[in-house]
């Protein structure tokens, strides 16, 4: 199984990128931005975003349209200090496209200024990691 790893971040704090960072651990795959399209068909894309004003950035999606082609399936992977998934969000534009998308995904909430200090934690970490590993069976 061919798999590409993608996140999309503008906060300062990181959380996104921390998140894809250890997905890429996982799966021994380096994880880019969405700047840098695909260059050969995956089976799997582990999309990795956060909410921003309750949607996914106009970043993530340029990036779905720019690729469409070269994508099996999409995994969402979100973050957010509310609590709430992105994956209706991604759903939407993946429809759109007629894109596949995974019914499975990796949520966790996130810090931003002073609400959920400390998360992601280790635990959502390691939780991600094994979630990664099992897509990938």
């Amino acid at each position: 199984m061919t798999i590409a790893i993608r996140y999309y971040t503008k906060s300062k704090k990181g959380n996104t990128e921390k998140l894809a960072a250890q997905i890429s651990q996982a799966l021994h795959t380096k994880a880019h931005t969405v700047d840098v399209d695909l260059d050969r068909k995956v089976d799997r894309l582990f999309l990795v975003n956060a909410m921003y004003a309750s949607n996914i950035d106009k970043e993530v999606k340029a990036f779905l349209v720019r690729n469409k082609d070269n994508i099996g399936e999409v995994v969402n992977f979100s973050t957010s200090c509310s609590g709430k998934s992105t994956w209706n969000n991604v759903k939407k534009v993946c429809d759109e496209l007629q894109l596949p998308l995974s019914d499975k995904e990796f949520h966790c909430a996130a810090s931003w200024i002073f609400l959920n200090k400390g998360l992601p934690s280790e635990d959502d970490f390691a939780k991600a990691r094994q979630f990664a590993q099992a897509m990938t069976k």
